[in-house]
């Protein structure tokens, strides 16, 4: 008889103890999971496999294009009526901006954004940096002297010399654009002054890289980590972080307002914001977001970055007539 009230006990207590787990279990995140992306295809590939090794019960499906590509799709998706993704991440905040102000962005409040740089993510907590990309200039070791900062570009002795990726292609360069001209000591005036001394705007950091690296150009604008990785590859080139300071895109994760599986978009975020995430951007090459996690291999020792002050919402308000200007510049 004792034998038997045990077993009923022990058969009871099972079925509390799965009952109670039941619950924790039913809220991992599983199903799928779509990212629209703008990264690189091996590191959106590199994100998704490390994501998956986190939350092995989510089925990422990836669209992955440039930023402009990107974001053609999703706009033709909210005309139909029919958006298909579930989280993005994308090159630059300014784009971020824009879908947010058009209520596009889910607010994640509960999103753990301690030790992140400052400015790196959304106050209202729609979209999160995910790490710093910043620009500044390129030289080739042979060129016979070295700028120390941005307003050096402009004088006389480095025309012809300097190329830079165009804001019509490049999202980077959209951000360095609305960075820049806001600022007093340089705004459009500089470059105005860049147009006089026949710098040339080109399809790209990938263009400029080349054309510095081959001699083309002395000098160029772009972004850290293209040079270094050149630089490591034998290229003849050098990097310089300016003295007026480098703008930086983030590269923000965000969730769409009508995401069919918020938990899993939300639990992506939370992997991109995660020491792991964090640690993940620099082995690909990044500077991380959150400080304390490391820096990427090429990054000088001792090197204390100072970024270039961005005020992200007057940036997007500002892109169509800061890129229509650029265009009447310099040309498409």
């Amino acid at each position: 008889m004792k034998d038997v009230s045990r077993r009923s006990f022990a058969a009871a207590a099972f079925v509390v103890a799965v009952g109670l787990a039941s619950p924790l279990a039913a809220q991992a995140p599983s199903g799928k999971l779509v990212l629209y992306t703008s990264q690189p295809e091996r590191d959106a590939a590199q994100t998704v496999a490390a994501f998956k090794r986190v939350q092995p019960g989510v089925d990422v499906e990836v669209f992955r294009s440039g930023t402009t590509e990107v974001m053609g799709k999703l706009a033709a998706e909210f005309a139909a009526g029919q958006a298909k993704a579930d989280v993005l991440l994308l090159a630059d905040a300014a784009t971020m901006e824009t879908l947010k102000k058009d209520g596009r962005l889910l607010s994640y409040p509960e999103a753990k954004v301690d030790g992140l740089a400052p400015g790196s993510y959304d106050s209202d907590r729609t979209y999160f940096g995910s790490k710093l990309i910043t620009t500044g200039i390129v030289v080739n070791t042979a060129a016979k002297s070295r700028p120390a900062s941005w307003a050096d570009l402009a004088k006389p002795e480095y025309k012809g010399q300097v190329a830079m990726p165009s804001p019509l292609y490049s999202g980077a360069a959209a951000i360095m654009l609305g960075t820049m001209t806001a600022r007093p000591d340089l705004g459009w005036t500089f470059f105005e002054k860049l147009k006089a001394g026949e710098a040339v705007a080109m399809r790209g950091n990938g263009a400029v890289v080349t054309a510095v690296a081959n001699g083309e150009k002395s000098y160029g604008v772009l972004v850290d980590f293209m040079a270094f990785n050149a630089k490591a590859k034998g290229s003849p080139v050098d990097f310089i972080f300016p003295a007026e300071g480098l703008p930086a895109v983030t590269e923000p994760v965000a969730i769409l307002k009508t995401t069919a599986n918020a938990p899993a978009a939300k639990a992506f975020v939370d992997f991109i914001l995660s020491t792991d995430g964090q640690k993940l951007a620099a082995s690909m090459g990044y500077i991380p977001a959150r400080a304390g996690v490391g820096m990427p291999a090429w990054y000088p020792a001792g090197m204390k970055i100072h970024l270039m002050p961005i005020d992200i919402p007057t940036v997007a308000q500002t892109n169509a007539k800061n890129l229509s200007r650029f265009a009447e510049l310099f040309g498409n």
